[in-house]
């Protein structure tokens, strides 16, 4: 089954972090990656850049509205994504647990129902 492992914590603003405490981060999600390509589950991984940098487009009326910026003023925010396909959720989980994110923020894990692949829709299991 296909999973995604979102991670989910406090927007980080300017100077929360100092170029000193970047590095080690940086090395745990590598060596995370690393492990997920290495066992063969990792379909994709993204790192967000910040909600305030994001760009919203909708659809009302047959009008379309652009607006910088988050959707929703709120503390916590969507900051990155692992796709992983794994045989069973306790696998999902082992590996959310395992995702350096859990050490500061929340790790959900959510199935697909479906999946866009070789041109069709199909349930994602």
């Amino acid at each position: 089954m296909r999973y995604s492992l979102l991670i989910i914590k406090a927007e980080t603003r300017e100077g929360d972090i100092s170029e000193e405490e970047l590095p080690p981060f940086k090395e745990l999600f590598e060596a995370y990656a690393a492990a997920l390509e290495e066992e063969g589950v990792l379909v994709s991984a993204d790192i967000y850049r910040p909600a305030a940098e994001s760009t919203t487009v909708t659809l009302r009326g047959g009008s379309r509205e652009v607006r910088d910026g988050p959707f929703i003023d709120a503390v916590e925010t969507l900051s990155g994504c692992f796709v992983i396909e794994v045989p069973h959720r306790s696998v999902a989980l082992a590996w959310a647990e395992r995702c350096p994110a859990a050490l500061y923020g929340v790790v959900e894990v959510r199935s697909s129902a479906l999946a866009y692949r070789d041109g069709h829709w199909r349930t994602a299991s």
